[in-house]
């Protein structure tokens, strides 16, 4: 049986001490401008001293017009790059690999942020997001691989491609949202052409020693299950990306597409031959043995949310005791202090209900 203790190794040759990673968790303590606030160093950097054995950043805006909510961090321009270099030391210093999530919301930009229309591979009423032209297909994927080399060059072991929840690289992958007649659009090989240009630039422009990952959701906003297994085989087939992490949920949930009735989406994706492409996998570990029971099933590692929040040392906590739980919620913000959360931190919980108990 694996244990929550064993190092991790990646094709590229790095690796992480343990099996715990610390999701890339949305916090809103940036500078409006996107650069790093002293807040989001020490809510992280105290996660990499909790002993997580990867720390990656919140969802960073690699572009302007993809910021997807108020105190976002970002790496889309070189005024960046001193506090990203300060949090890739300080989260290195704590032998925890350090990686940044690369992001462009697309759709869920708001208007009164980035001051324009939001982007979409195709018109969207609902949103009023507008049809991005060829030409800012392409602007945007040079941002994801200048972005990728801003973050190496700060520091970063790695970046990870926010794939996931119906941003912009999802909503391209998406056959009911990408409506495209261009290159970008129809068919599944089309459609992921803007994720698959994003990491060949990545591989053209960074070292061969940088860990490249890509968030995926399984299923929802707009997926097909079935099209997320064929992208899964062909990313492994690619050899150009190191893990990826599968963001379900719940570790344990059934896949709701009816073509795989009965199946879990642990044992749908798990179950692929993966060869040195690791898999990580998120949703609802609370426990030393929720995320026990992950590894079990066929995971690398573990990907932990809100228990994360709740205790910045829970890698350390559950490696040591195989019956650590995550506290109750609601959780007293005084206690959410004490585990590094800002004020406002503490208030952005607050939309998650039941998580925050009233003071």
């Amino acid at each position: 049986m694996s244990s929550l203790l064993d190092s991790v190794s990646f094709a590229n040759g790095t690796s992480m001490p343990n099996r715990l990673m610390l999701a890339p968790l949305t916090n809103q303590q940036s500078h409006p401008d996107g650069t790093l606030s002293d807040e989001e160093h020490h809510w992280l950097t105290m996660r990499a001293k909790g002993g997580f054995g990867l720390t990656m950043t919140c969802a960073a805006q690699v572009h302007p017009l993809g910021q997807g909510f108020a105190g976002q961090l970002a790496c889309s321009g070189d005024e960046h790059s001193a506090g990203l270099s300060r949090l890739a030391r300080d989260i290195k210093k704590e032998k925890s690999l350090a990686i940044a999530q690369l992001h462009h919301a697309g759709t869920k930009s708001p208007a009164e942020i980035i001051g324009s229309a939001p982007l979409c591979p195709s018109p969207d009423s609902s949103t009023g997001a507008r049809e991005m032209t060829n030409n800012e297909v392409y602007e945007v994927i040079n941002a994801f691989v200048d972005a990728a080399v801003r973050c190496e060059k700060a520091g970063f072991e790695g970046v990870e491609l926010h794939g996931a929840h119906g941003y912009l690289i999802g909503q391209f992958l998406s056959p009911e949202i990408n409506q495209r007649t261009d290159e970008f659009g129809g068919s599944l090989d089309n459609r992921a052409g803007f994720l698959l240009a994003i990491i060949d630039g990545i591989r053209r422009d960074c070292r061969s020693s940088l860990n490249l990952s890509v968030r995926l959701s399984p299923e929802r906003f707009g997926l097909k299950t079935s099209e997320m297994l064929e992208l899964y085989g062909w990313l492994v087939d690619s050899k150009k990306i190191d893990f990826i992490d599968m963001s379900m949920w719940d570790i344990r949930k059934d896949a709701v597409d009816e073509e795989f009735a009965g199946k879990t989406l642990m044992e749908l994706f798990a179950g692929v031959p993966r060869d040195m492409t690791r898999l990580g996998v998120a949703g609802k570990i609370y426990s030393a043995a929720d995320a026990q029971w992950a590894v079990d099933n066929g995971a690398d590692f573990a990907i932990i949310g809100r228990a994360a929040i709740a205790h910045h040392d829970f890698a350390r906590l559950a490696g040591a005791d195989p019956e650590f739980t995550m506290r109750p919620m609601p959780i007293h913000p005084d206690d959410l202090r004490a585990e590094g959360l800002s004020d406002g931190f503490i208030e952005y919980m607050r939309v998650f209900k039941g998580f925050v108990a009233e003071a």
